[in-house]
C-alpha cells in the first residue's frame, strides 16, 4: 500500500511594496476595464468626427464668410475643435479611475496591499496621465490632418511645421491630460462618481458661465484666470488681448491641478478607506 503524496500548497509570492509594483498593479486594473476603452474611444471619435464636420463646414461656407472672419480664421484651431467634447470623456474617465474602486469596495484591498497609500495615488496619476497623453496626442494629430484635408479644397489649410501649429496640436493633448489628472484628483477628494464629475464639470464649464452673468469688467479681469480659460490658451494659434499667454495659461492650469492633487493626497492619508 502506498501513500498518496499531496502537492504542496501554493504560496503567494511575497515581496516589498515598491512604486514600480504599484504602477504595474494600477496598469493591470486600468487596462482590464471595458469602460476604459469605451471612454477613450468616445474621446477619439469625438475629436476626429468634430474636426471633420467643423472643417467641412468652414470650407463650404468660406466664400460666404465676412472678410473680418476670414482674416482671423485659424485652420489649426478649427481642426482640433473636438477637444471641447473630448474633455468631457477624459474628465469622467479620470474620476472613474478612483471612484470605481470606492464603489466596488476594492479600494480596501488596494490600501491593505499598499498601507502607505500615497504610492497608490502616484501610480494612478502616472498610469492615467501616460495613457491619456499618448491617446490624445495621436487623436489631436489625426484630427489636425483630417481637418486640413477638408480645408485644402479652399486652399486655406496649414501645415504642422507652421509657426505655432505644433504648440496648438500637442498643447491640446497636454490640456486634455491635465483635465484627466484633475478628474483623478477630484475623484480621490470626493470618493463619489457623481460628486467627482460634478466637481470637474463645475470647475471647467459652470464657472465660466457664472462669470458671464457678472459685470463685463469682471469677465475681462477674472476670466483669463479660471482653470479652463487658462488651460485653453494653449489650444489657440493667436491669443486675444484678454487671454493669458499660451504657456502662462498652461502653467496656471497645471497649478490648479497640482493643488487638487495635494488636497487629494492629504485626504487619502487622513481618511479611513
Amino acid at each position: 500500500m502506498t501513500t498518496a503524496t499531496l502537492p504542496a500548497p501554493a504560496t503567494a509570492r511575497r515581496g516589498k511594496v515598491t512604486q514600480a509594483r504599484g504602477l504595474h498593479s494600477e496598469w493591470i486594473k486600468f487596462r482590464s476595464l471595458r469602460s476604459t476603452y469605451l471612454t477613450l474611444l468616445i474621446a477619439v471619435v469625438a475629436m476626429i468626427g468634430i474636426a471633420l464636420m467643423a472643417c467641412w463646414a468652414a470650407a463650404n461656407r468660406w466664400h460666404h464668410l465676412p472678410m473680418a472672419e476670414r482674416a482671423h480664421f485659424d485652420p489649426a484651431g478649427r481642426s482640433i475643435d473636438g477637444y471641447v467634447f473630448a474633455q468631457l470623456a477624459i474628465g469622467v474617465l479620470g474620476v472613474l479611475v478612483v471612484t470605481g474602486e470606492y464603489a466596488t469596495g476594492m479600494i480596501r484591498a488596494t490600501l491593505s496591499a499598499v498601507p502607505r497609500r500615497l504610492p497608490v495615488l502616484w501610480a494612478k496619476l502616472a498610469v492615467f496621465g501616460a495613457v491619456t497623453l499618448v491617446v490624445t496626442s495621436v487623436s489631436s494629430l489625426l484630427s489636425f490632418f483630417a481637418g486640413q484635408s477638408m480645408l485644402s479644397s479652399q486652399h486655406i489649410q496649414t501645415t504642422l511645421s507652421a509657426s505655432g501649429v505644433p504648440r496648438v496640436v500637442f498643447g491640446t493633448a497636454i490640456y486634455l491630460t491635465l483635465v484627466g489628472l484633475f478628474g483623478v484628483a477630484m475623484g480621490a477628494v470626493t470618493r463619489s462618481t457623481p460628486g467627482g464629475i460634478a466637481s470637474v464639470f463645475g470647475m471647467l464649464f459652470v464657472l465660466p458661465l457664472i462669470l458671464h452673468a457678472l459685470p463685463s469688467s469682471w469677465v475681462d479681469n477674472i476670466g483669463p484666470y479660471l482653470p479652463s480659460n487658462a488651460g485653453q490658451a494653449l489650444t489657440v494659434l493667436h491669443t486675444e488681448p484678454h487671454q493669458l499667454a499660451p504657456w502662462t495659461g498652461c502653467g496656471l492650469f497645471a497649478g490648479y491641478v497640482a493643488v487638487a492633487i495635494v488636497v487629494a493626497a492629504v485626504l487619502l492619508k487622513r481618511r479611513d478607506a
